[in-house]
């Protein structure tokens, strides 16, 4: 049974349809949209109980909750699967429908056993961060020197060779930069509030030291804003720059290097990716402000052209 728009059940069935459908609009009051999902998703497991059961029976029968049980439902996330070939992330859409479906039916004292509570959801394989090529780096770089500000240009030269977090980057400030002549580090407060110190290269330190000399010296700010509100003297108030602000700062010059899809975040994970291959992960996780090396492997993780090199390489060329 190949999924349509809406497919036909029983009357049977669509009374039984009908009463969560009032439930989710009028007692839950969930978004017209977040209730089409539901019920779209749920109306399709209901069509394809009463197909099932009338091709195994003589005579068809109209869907009820009483008549679902676990295997029902572990036969459908089978056919979601195999026949309809979805992805995880939808079968695990229409199997939480599901699940909520006979949540409401439990409730409602319509069945005394929940059959959905035991089903689990399909596990997902978690691909790889955006992994910026070295031509993709340069081609922003220079896109960066080429048309942006001295501001800009530190922003994207920093955030490359820090890995800082979009809202760390964004809160630093003139007294968190501490740099001598062949060492330097940020002093940062990550989430939830843990404290840590970001080494700087030199590249990094010869940035920010053009730049902050041309801060005036009461800047609170490391990277102001452009966009302060003006004060009685027509100057504009500085104010840290925003996350949002700094989006669109990579995605300009993203454009202008014709470099697609590309945010602050993806220049945290260019940092590292590129560290992963130089240093080991437990310092790695130490910069990055990690609390578990399960997430700092992520970066030793191939992404889809590491694995394709890899497999072109016993290629029978």
């Amino acid at each position: 049974m190949r999924r349509t728009a809406k497919p036909k059940l029983s009357d049977e069935g669509e009374k039984e349809f009908e009463r969560f459908g009032n439930y989710l609009r009028e007692e839950q009051d969930l978004a017209a949209d977040t209730v089409r999902n539901y019920l779209s998703d749920v109306r399709q497991f209901a069509a394809f109980c009463e197909v099932s059961w009338s091709e195994s029976e003589e005579r068809g029968e109209s869907f009820s909750p009483a008549n679902v049980t676990t295997p029902t439902i572990t036969l459908y996330r089978s056919h979601l699967k195999n026949a309809l070939e979805l992805k995880p992330a939808s079968i695990n859409r229409h199997l939480i429908s599901i699940k909520r479906y006979f949540g409401w039916a439990v409730d409602e004292g319509l069945i005394s056993r929940d059959p959905a509570k035991a089903v689990k959801l399909v596990p997902r394989i978690v691909p790889p961060p955006r992994h910026l090529t070295d031509k993709e780096e340069s081609a922003l770089v220079a896109a960066v020197e080429r048309y942006g500000t001295l501001r800009d240009r530190t922003l994207i030269v920093v955030a490359l060779h820090t890995g800082l977090r979009a809202e760390e980057l964004c809160g630093l400030g003139p007294s968190h930069v501490k740099m001598a002549k062949r060492s330097g580090h940020l002093k940062v407060w990550g989430k939830r509030g843990k404290y840590r110190e970001v080494p700087l290269n030199a590249t990094a330190r010869e940035a920010l030291s053009e730049w902050m000399s041309e801060l005036p010296e009461e800047t609170s700010c490391l990277f102001p804003s452009r966009k302060g509100e003006k004060n009685g003297n027509g100057e504009r108030k500085l104010r840290p720059i925003s996350d949002r602000a700094l989006g669109y700062v990579v995605e300009k010059y993203a454009g202008l290097a014709k470099v697609e899809d590309v945010s602050p975040q993806d220049l945290r994970h260019r940092f590292g990716y590129v560290m992963a291959e130089r240093v080991p992960l437990h310092r790695l996780a130490q910069i990055m402000g990690h609390d578990s090396l399960d997430t700092t492997m992520v970066y030793v993780k191939g992404t889809p052209g590491d694995l394709q090199q890899a497999v072109e390489e016993v290629a029978w060329a």
